[in-house]
């Protein structure tokens, strides 16, 4: 298995449709439940263990999601509102470094169940034509809601993906 990209890297060739993305949709609006269920049992040392070697530890991931979804939940709305914005790019690595990384992971999971809540509706509010609206990312490009809905479900399963891996590998 790929330790980096257990779940793949996202592609996704065919058209997005609406049942497609009322997949993607649900699969951001579980995340939080799936999260807290696989850390509930890890305690601070399984919490501070890197899924790979030079890889983040569990609470940095959790603390991650939470920093790149609120990022994730702005860009929408930005584009909703906006004519093709230009988002602004963050260094998630140094993110990751910065001293809220240390915090319990309760505040960030309570964060991701609450921000979820809020995001899941609105994505589910969007209408076709919602959906083809894009923003512009100076290191990506173009990209389309639909689009982006696909990558940030796909980004929960990557996290999802390193955390659940690492418990199997080491029986927790």
């Amino acid at each position: 298995m790929d330790l980096k990209y257990p779940v793949g890297k996202f592609e996704y060739k065919e058209e997005i449709t609406n049942s497609v993305t009322k997949d993607w949709i649900k699969e951001i609006e579980d995340l939080p439940r799936l999260l807290q269920a696989a850390v509930k049992d890890l305690d601070n040392e399984q919490l501070d263990t890197p899924y790979r070697s030079g890889g983040w530890t569990v609470r940095q991931v959790i603390h991650h999601l939470a920093d790149s979804h609120i990022n994730a939940y702005v860009r929408f709305k930005l584009a909703l509102t906006e004519e093709q914005p230009v988002i602004k790019p963050y260094e998630e690595k140094k993110w990751a470094e910065l001293p809220d990384n240390k915090l319990p992971i309760h505040i960030s999971l309570s964060l991701l169940e609450s921000l979820h809540k809020r995001w899941t509706d609105l994505l589910k509010s969007l209408s076709e034509a919602d959906l083809e609206r894009t923003f512009f990312h100076p290191e990506s490009g173009e990209v389309s809601l639909g689009e982006n809905i696909g990558i940030y479900a796909w980004h929960g399963r990557h996290h999802l993906a390193h955390i659940t891996s690492l418990c199997n590998c080491k029986g927790w």
